[in-house]
C-alpha cells in the first residue's frame, strides 16, 4: 500500500509555496528597514551630473574609498591593505566585537545617511564601515601627530600617498557620517594612549594643514560643530556666517569688477576675519575688507564639493555659491587678479593669473544663486553706490595718476604751484599797469 499520493505532494508544493513567500517577505521588510535613500537625514550624495561633467577629476577618489559609493572600484582597491594596517592599530588591545556591535546597531542611521546602500548585504556594509572609519580616524591622527606613523606606511613614508589622501577624503561623494566617527572613537584604546584631541580638533588640525585659509584661525569654543554632518560639512559649518541677510530679494544690479571698483577709489584691504564669506565694505571709508584666500593645485576641489553639498542637501542658504558668483564677478581679468594679489588678499600659488580667472570662470558653471537669500545682496548695492558718486571717481583718479608715486606727486604740486605763481605774477602786473 503506497504510503503517498497527489494530495500529499500538493500538500508539500503548498507548504514550499508558503514558506518560500514568508522568506521573500522578511527579505523586503529587512530591506525596507534598512534602506531608505530619501531619509530626511541623507547627507551624503552621488554628485550630479550636470556638475560632475565639468569637471569629473574635482568629485573621483583616485587613491581611496570611503563609504560605500566608490566602495569596489578596482583602481581603488591597492589601498585596501593599508586600511587592514590602520584597522588593527585601531583596535589593538581590544575586542573588534565592541565595535562591530556599535556599528550594527546604527546600521539604520547609517544607511539613511547615503542615497545609495541597497547593493550591500549586513554583514558586508557593517564590516565596511568599520574598516573605511579606522582609516579615517587613523589618519587624521597621524596627521596630527607624526610619531603615530611607522616606517611600513606608505601615506607617509615613500612612496608617501598623503597628498592623494587628504584630497580624497574632503570629496562629497567619499564620506562617513561624523556621528559614527565619533562614536567609534570613543571605543577606541589607541585615544587614551595617545595626547588628548577630540575628533574635532584632530579635523580642524588636518583642514588648517592641509588646505590652510579653509579653517584658519582657533575657533573651536566658537562654533557650534556638534550638528556636523561629515568632513564637507565640517568647512561649511566652519565657514557659515554669524550674521543673516533679510530676506528681500535682490535686485537685478551689476557687479564691478575689482579694476572697476579700483578706478571708483575703493581700497582693498586684507580682513583680518579667518572666514572667507566675512566679506565687508565700509562706505564711509571706501574700505572693501576681504579675508585672505590661498589658491593651490586642490583648492578648486574644495570648492567644488562644497557646491555640490550645498546644492544636493538644499540647505537654506548657499553660503558657498554666493561666494563663488561674488567673486566670479569680481575676477574678470588679470588686472582684478593682480590687484587682489598685490594687497595680500589673493595668494596664489597656480601658474597665472590667468588660470585664477579660468577657475572662478569655471565654478561659475553650474552654480546657483537664490536671489531671496543671496549673502551679498548690501554688499553689491553699497559698492554700486559708491561706484556712481562722480567725486569718488574724479578723487580716485587724481591720486592714482598724479600722485601714485612720490615724484609724481613733486612734479604736480611743482606745476600746481607754477601755475599759482604765474597767475599771481599776471595779476600784480595788470594792477601795476593799472
Amino acid at each position: 500500500m503506497e504510503s503517498g499520493g497527489p494530495s500529499s505532494t500538493n500538500h508539500e508544493l503548498s507548504h514550499q509555496v508558503s514558506h518560500d513567500i514568508d522568506r521573500l517577505a522578511q527579505s523586503v521588510t529587512e530591506e525596507l528597514q534598512i534602506s531608505n535613500p530619501f531619509a530626511g537625514t541623507c547627507c551624503i550624495f552621488k554628485v550630479p551630473e550636470r556638475l560632475r561633467e565639468l569637471n569629473e577629476k574635482a568629485y573621483t577618489p583616485r587613491v581611496v574609498s570611503i563609504g560605500p559609493i566608490h566602495h569596489g572600484n578596482e583602481k581603488l582597491k591597492a589601498m585596501e591593505d593599508q586600511k587592514r594596517m590602520y584597522l588593527k592599530e585601531f583596535i589593538a588591545h581590544s575586542e573588534v566585537s565592541g565595535f562591530i556591535e556599535l556599528i550594527k546597531e546604527k546600521e539604520t542611521r547609517l544607511r539613511h545617511c547615503y542615497a545609495e546602500t541597497n547593493r550591500f548585504s549586513s554583514e558586508y556594509f557593517i564590516r565596511m564601515i568599520l574598516m573605511d572609519a579606522a582609516f579615517v580616524i587613523m589618519f587624521l591622527l597621524k596627521y596630527k601627530y607624526i610619531e603615530f606613523s611607522g616606517s611600513r606606511d606608505s601615506i607617509f613614508y615613500p612612496p608617501n600617498k598623503r597628498s592623494d589622501v587628504k584630497a580624497d577624503i574632503c570629496l562629497l561623494e567619499n564620506q562617513l557620517p561624523f556621528f559614527i566617527l565619533e562614536e567609534l572613537c570613543g571605543l577606541s584604546p589607541i585615544f587614551g594612549n595617545s595626547p588628548k584631541a577630540t575628533l574635532i580638533e584632530l579635523t580642524h588640525r588636518f583642514f588648517t594643514v592641509a588646505f590652510d585659509s579653509w579653517a584658519v584661525g582657533d575657533i573651536l569654543g566658537k562654533v557650534y560643530f556638534s550638528e556636523v554632518k561629515h568632513l564637507v560639512d565640517f568647512l561649511s559649518v566652519y565657514h557659515q556666517p554669524t550674521k543673516q541677510n533679510p530676506t528681500d530679494k535682490l535686485e537685478v544690479l551689476p557687479v564691478p569688477s575689482v579694476k572697476e571698483l579700483h578706478q571708483a577709489g575703493v581700497k582693498f584691504v586684507l580682513s583680518s576675519s579667518k572666514h572667507l564669506l566675512d566679506i565687508k565694505f565700509d562706505r564711509n571709508k571706501g574700505r572693501l575688507e576681504i579675508p585672505r584666500l590661498k589658491l593651490k593645485d586642490r583648492t578648486e576641489i574644495i570648492i567644488r564639493n562644497l557646491q555640490a553639498f550645498e546644492q544636493c542637501h538644499r540647505l537654506k542658504y548657499d553660503y558657498v555659491g554666493d561666494y563663488i558668483f561674488l567673486m566670479g564677478r569680481f575676477v574678470r581679468a588679470s588686472k582684478d587678479v593682480e590687484i587682489l594679489v598685490e594687497n595680500r588678499i589673493v595668494d596664489n600659488w597656480l601658474s597665472s593669473s590667468e588660470e585664477v580667472v579660468e577657475l572662478f570662470n569655471n565654478l561659475k558653471k553650474g552654480n546657483l544663486v537664490r536671489r531671496r537669500t543671496f549673502l551679498f545682496k548690501g554688499l553689491i548695492k553699497d559698492l554700486n553706490a559708491f561706484c556712481e558718486r562722480p567725486w569718488n571717481k574724479w578723487k580716485a583718479n587724481l591720486e592714482q595718476n598724479y600722485f601714485n608715486t612720490p615724484w609724481a606727486a613733486i612734479s604736480v604740486s611743482g606745476a600746481v604751484i607754477l601755475l599759482i605763481l604765474t597767475v599771481v605774477q599776471s595779476v600784480c602786473s595788470i594792477l601795476q599797469v593799472v
